[in-house]
């Protein structure tokens, strides 16, 4: 996207520098951000002028908001604001057919950016004595467990592979399948991230972590720089190359698992390489892998986001329940 810089008044400025500096957030989080902040001034500006009502959404310049703008906003402002976002926030923007009233789960994370707005205003800049949102509560989130493949069908899946890049694709997949990294993870790899028999991974908030390869991983990767290109330019240390000698992109990586998906006879649709980071997590915690060492594999910043694994059929929970003896016990025949 466009430098935010060019779209945002100073006070807004500020604070995505601060998550770009200071906290060390990707460029993704920090654009989010902005999005997120821009969107919920041009609510308040709307809601505050009469005479905006009228104006085209994208049309309404937020580059006027200062610090007194913001005192003025209250925590029943925001109510009104989350309102909108719940009935009346098109789902996809400048689309006629679209449907309107965003998800709880996406609501939740725009709540997450204006806490962290007037947490900053108040605890960092000290532009502000009372933070409105710091009583605000998120909306109740429906937990769903994540969906994965079982061991036969990972298998299967790689072996369906096939085509022009089976290396490259298999050699991925792989990676997925057993170090459980997220697709910025995997794209953003270097040839210089090989380190013996560990992988360097830059993560999430630009933190690094090591991932041990296995012997499935080393033996992949050795058949993979068999027949990967040497390239020149930008791209010639990135570890895995699109057909164009360029580094490979997201958009590349989720149309290679979709392909390989079907061609193993699994269904696409509701399968993608997020899905194979959960069934790397999956199948390590059903072969007794400590879920602490779960943890540091995915780069996970908190335990509870790893524990969510843990409720996935569990065999452990089966033998438990078969272990029961009252398990054995069978209904009376009727007399």
């Amino acid at each position: 996207m466009n430098n935010y810089r060019d779209e945002a008044p100073q006070i807004l400025c500020d604070f995505l520098s601060y998550h770009e500096t200071i906290k060390a957030h990707s460029q993704k989080t920090v654009d989010e951000y902005f999005l997120d902040l821009r969107n919920f001034f041009r609510y308040m500006k709307q809601a505050r002028d009469r005479s905006l009502r009228d104006t085209p959404w994208d049309e309404i310049s937020i580059m006027d908001v200062d610090a007194a703008f913001v005192r003025a906003i209250t925590l029943t402002d925001i109510y009104g604001y989350l309102t909108y976002l719940s009935r009346d926030r098109a789902q996809q923007q400048n689309s006629s057919r679209t449907e309107y009233g965003l998800s709880a789960a996406t609501r939740a994370r725009k709540i997450a950016t204006l806490r962290s707005f007037f947490n900053y205003l108040t605890n960092k800049a000290h532009l502000l004595e009372d933070n409105p949102v710091k009583e605000l509560d998120s909306p109740k989130l429906r937990k769903t467990l994540p969906r994965y493949l079982t061991l036969d069908e990972s298998l299967d899946l790689l072996a369906s592979v096939d085509g022009p890049h089976k290396e490259r694709d298999y050699c991925i997949l792989t990676i997925f399948l057993n170090c459980g990294l997220r697709i910025s993870e995997l794209i953003g790899l270097n040839l210089t991230d090989i380190q013996g028999d560990a992988l360097r991974v830059l993560g999430k908030g630009s933190k690094v972590r090591i991932v041990y390869l296995n012997d499935a991983c080393k033996a992949a990767l050795e058949r993979y720089l068999a027949v990967r290109r040497p390239v020149s330019g930008r791209d010639q240390n990135a570890l895995f190359l699109s057909s164009r000698n360029q580094r490979i992109s997201r958009s590349n990586v989720h149309a290679l698992v979709k392909k390989h998906l079907s061609q193993a006879g699994l269904d696409s649709a509701q399968y993608s390489s997020h899905k194979l980071r959960h069934t790397a997590a999956t199948l390590m915690l059903q072969n007794g892998v400590d879920v602490k060492a779960v943890q540091e594999v995915l780069g996970h910043e908190h335990l509870n986001t790893t524990e969510i694994y843990t409720h996935i059929d569990n065999e452990a929970l089966r033998v438990a329940a078969r272990a029961n003896p009252l398990g054995r016990v069978k209904p009376p025949k009727d007399q």
